[in-house]
């Protein structure tokens, strides 16, 4: 559908654009880039190129609208592709400016307030280009928080399998500087798509705050949940009891054979402990799990008798997962699978260093896991779910 003529005439200009300024000429390639990409989603909107005549064509073209965007390599001039009557704006540009938009106004937040020092001063002007304005400030304030609240707001469905975790990021708070908790979680679809579910940020993890973040999932419709996959967070058991009294829950095993290396009574004795929860966790079946557990207890109880009681009381929780169809266990054995979503959120924050106040951090945060829910619910599938549903149509 897309025209040639455009493909041919983009590529011969970046082409051009690289070979006569080199790195100088990043800026109007990226220029080109973007305009580019925009005017291919309205042939594809459109389902028809310039001057094309088709059957399938839904609409007609109707010039282009100029807009100067800041980025990191200063400001772009774009022309927006505009579309006769319909409604049209191209995901190239909304997508790739949502998280740098939050960033930006993260920083720009600190600024103003009062809280930045020079380094964020340099780095303000670094990203955004020019100083920003209370009212740029205001107005961008405005847009992404509408944006951001119906996407945390917006309708579930059924999710299978949920995995939750929380990260810390540093807030002031009643002229403080605290670690402010961010609940994050993500489900698998019976379609076996991940999505992010929910986001909240909170003063901490207590129970309370984990019981309003499970109630949040419930009333926005999820329905289905058959397991819960998370570290030991503190509040957390609590609460999902409380919300959720009949769903399974899975122990990360990752995060429990970390936790059993601090029960070594000396360190050299750390791998062969982590040594000893690999092969347990590796058991090919409860049974041989269990009896993996007994025989690790026996020789642990004289050398190393903190690990053992702790073996005794705490593993069964790892063990949650022998429940679930053998090819969805190496995928919800840990909670591993949002630590991705963490690092990216890390490597964004570090910038900004110290959030204002709790609503910057959760819109930057959001801009952030906006992009990775868009980017996986238009991916590959994550896990075949038919084992799973499979084994409920038989329980029937």
């Amino acid at each position: 559908m897309i025209s040639d003529q455009l493909k041919d005439t983009l590529v011969e200009e970046i082409v051009k654009g690289l070979i006569g300024q080199g790195i100088a000429g990043l800026k109007p390639v990226v220029e080109l880039l973007l305009n580019g990409a925009m005017k291919i989603e309205r042939e594809q909107f459109l389902g028809a190129g310039k001057y094309e005549r088709s059957e399938e064509r839904k609409g007609y073209a109707n010039g282009y609208k100029p807009k100067e965007i800041q980025t990191r390599l200063g400001a772009l001039s774009l022309d927006v592709p505009q579309v006769r009557g319909l409604k049209f704006y191209p995901a190239s540009l909304e997508k790739g400016s949502r998280s740098e938009k939050a960033l930006k106004l993260a920083i720009a937040q600190m600024y103003l307030e009062g809280v930045s020092t020079r380094k964020v001063q340099d780095i303000t002007e670094k990203l955004c280009g020019l100083e920003i304005s209370s009212t740029q400030v205001s107005r961008m304030t405005k847009e992404l928080d509408e944006q951001f609240e119906k996407f945390r707001n917006r309708e579930i469905g059924e999710i299978c399998y949920l995995v939750i975790d929380a990260i810390y990021l540093k807030v002031r708070h009643n002229g403080s500087v605290i670690d402010m908790a961010v609940l994050l979680g993500y489900g698998i679809t019976p379609e076996g798509k991940r999505e992010i579910v929910g986001a909240s940020a909170s003063l901490s993890e207590a129970e309370v705050h984990w019981r309003e973040f499970f109630q949040h999932l419930q009333s926005r419709g999820m329905r289905g949940l058959q397991l819960i996959i998370s570290d030991d967070h503190p509040g957390m058991k609590s609460a999902r009891k409380a919300v959720f009294p009949s769903v399974p829950w899975q122990r990360c095993q990752f995060h429990m054979a970390q936790n059993a290396q601090s029960y070594a009574p000396k360190k050299s004795m750390r791998s062969e402990i982590a040594e000893t929860m690999r092969e347990i966790f590796n058991s090919p079946s409860l049974e041989m799990a269990r009896e993996m557990k007994r025989l690790a207890i026996e020789t642990y109880e004289k050398k190393a008798p903190e690990f053992a009681k702790w073996l005794e009381e705490n593993i069964e929780e790892g063990f949650t997962v022998y429940k679930f169809p053998r090819e969805h266990r190496k995928k919800i054995r840990t909670s591993n699978g949002i630590e991705r979503v963490n690092r990216e959120i890390k490597r964004r924050t570090r910038v900004a260093v110290l959030f204002p106040n709790k609503e910057s951090a959760l819109r930057l945060v959001t801009g952030v896991i906006l992009e990775i829910h868009e980017e996986w619910i238009t991916g590959r599938q994550y896990l075949d779910m038919a084992p799973l549903l499979n084994r409920e149509s038989k329980n029937e």
